[in-house]
């Protein structure tokens, strides 16, 4: 796609999510069994395709690339709708595609991208992703899987170290439970194998696989955090204008003036750094790596900062959870570890 196309596809995807997945729709989806509002899901599939995004031709897809998919992510990350997105249509698929098996894509992906299977990627130890929660002999899959996206999910992507498996999520063998975390928009489950024997997902790399997984995962997180900097951002600007005090709007004062002017740079920066990470890893860049890793620090930093700045301008109200501003700051802090975070690269000494 063109930038303006781009532009265009964009503004399709809010108008939609405009629409349906307003403050109240979005609290009804989080507070119920399934975590999300599936008649959501089902539109943003059948009337924009986004599950199909990434997914080649023949498989069913569109056959577009890794950012546009980042694109429908930054929209949702103005929501919070925790629609399987992030971890069935980009972290499943691609997990799917990386696997370089054709016979698994034949079989999982065209119901991906139609919307009628989930994809859940089971992946980290209890200490975080840099260990595998499940262990293989042979085919035979042992473990948790920890802070898994998609407690519903109807197709399980294991990774192991070594290498990816499938497994039908209503194996014997296979248990779910849903995890207590700070942020309620977001549900994470950790999902054990007792003894089950799992799909082989091709014959890469593992090391290989994860690294690229794990880049993935980070682009599109830096790209959820930047939508919802953006929500943050017009939110405080908007009261600000409506907010009196002194007989006067309190977007007036110009110490208020200068620290959403100080927001607004760092989303700018962050805008930046996300979408250079996006396109860096949708085209397999040399510089991938460092681009995701810059995006991955800042997008972090920046929304702590913007969203901490958000709920000081509100005053009182936004500590409450009956205010959105409390919601974003939830989300803020468990993106902020989700998928883990990166180290702090070496410094040659002088």
């Amino acid at each position: 796609m063109t930038s303006s196309e781009h532009q265009e596809f964009t503004a399709s995807v809010r108008a939609l999510l405009t629409k349906y997945a307003g403050s109240a729709a979005v609290r009804t989806g989080m507070d119920s069994d399934l975590g999300y509002d599936s008649v959501l899901w089902q539109l943003l599939c059948e009337q924009i395709g986004v599950a199909a995004l990434a997914i080649p031709e023949e498989y069913d897809g569109i056959g577009a690339t890794l950012l546009e998919s980042l694109l429908v992510v930054s929209e949702l990350g103005r929501t919070l709708a925790d629609v399987p997105m992030l971890g069935s249509a980009v972290l499943g698929t691609q997990a799917v595609l990386l696997s370089g098996d054709a016979d698994a894509c034949a079989r999982l992906l065209p119901g991906v991208a139609e919307g009628s299977r989930t994809l859940a990627v089971c992946w980290a130890g209890p200490d975080g992703w840099d260990d595998c929660g499940v262990h293989v002999d042979g085919e035979t899959l042992s473990g948790t899987a920890h802070y898994v996206l998609g407690t519903h999910a109807d197709t399980l992507v294991v990774v192991t170290a070594a290498g990816l498996f499938e497994v039908d999520a209503d194996t014997a063998g296979v248990t779910r439970r849903v995890v207590a975390t700070m942020d309620p928009t977001r549900k994470l489950s950790e999902i054990s194998f007792a003894g089950v024997t799992g799909r082989r997902l091709g014959s890469g790399d593992p090391a290989a696989v994860l690294a690229r997984l794990r880049e993935i995962a980070w682009a599109a997180v830096a790209a959820e955090q930047v939508g919802a900097m953006e929500q943050c951002l017009e939110t405080t600007v908007e009261y600000s204008k409506s907010r009196v005090q002194f007989g006067r709007a309190i977007g007036s004062f110009q110490a208020l003036k200068h620290r959403m002017a100080d927001m607004y740079v760092l989303l700018e920066s962050a805008k930046s750094a996300a979408h250079a990470a996006a396109v860096a890893v949708a085209e397999r860049s040399p510089s991938a790596a460092e681009d995701v890793w810059a995006a991955r620090v800042h997008c972090s930093a920046a929304f702590t900062e913007i969203v901490s700045e958000t709920v000081q301008l509100h005053g009182g109200i936004a500590i409450t959870w009956e205010h959105d501003a409390h919601l974003f700051f939830k989300r803020a802090h468990g993106a902020a570890q989700l998928f883990g975070t990166p180290r702090r690269p070496l410094v040659a000494s002088a």
